[in-house]
């Protein structure tokens, strides 16, 4: 990774370990929530897609949220992730979703890695490690576990 693309990237982390002013901090929650990621993923030639969508059912609004990705197979050390992105290990993405209305969608979360070697399969995770101070009774659709081949093919979730 450049000295850019780890400056940009340390400057991430600290923004998702810090919530913004005005937004509720850990243990301090606003309300109810309950996000949902619903996409899709490819694999080809060791390059890893994935888009999705943050959906929240309510009852209440989430200001923000951190969404972490992590892959069975390393990540090559060079990446470009996009600017609300931010490698946090081996395997390992956050990225920054902003505010999902109540009963509403969010904005569409695109990532493209290059993964170590041209794995044949790998696994994909992708969970909410932090809900803007919004508690999530039902945890299970907000945790994604992706079987990808690498078919160059689409796999939704």
């Amino acid at each position: 990774m450049g000295a850019r693309g780890f400056v940009a990237g340390t400057a991430v982390l600290a923004a998702l370990a810090v919530a913004a002013p005005g937004v509720a901090r850990a243990g301090e929650a606003e309300g109810e929530a309950d996000l949902a990621y619903h996409g899709a993923a490819g694999l080809a030639g060791g390059w890893f897609d994935v888009r999705f969508v943050p959906r929240n059912h309510g009852p209440a609004a989430v200001p923000e949220a951190t969404v972490r990705l992590r892959w069975s197979a390393a990540l090559e050390d060079r990446q470009w992730l996009p600017g609300e992105c931010a490698r946090s290990g081996e395997r390992t993405v956050l990225c920054r979703i902003a505010a999902v209305p109540a009963q509403g969608l969010g904005e569409q979360v695109r990532l493209r890695v290059r993964l170590a070697g041209e794995p044949s399969e790998v696994l994909t995770e992708i969970d909410t490690v932090w809900g803007g101070g919004t508690v999530d009774p039902n945890r299970d659709n907000d945790r994604r576990r992706v079987l990808v081949l690498d078919t160059g093919d689409t796999y939704y979730f």
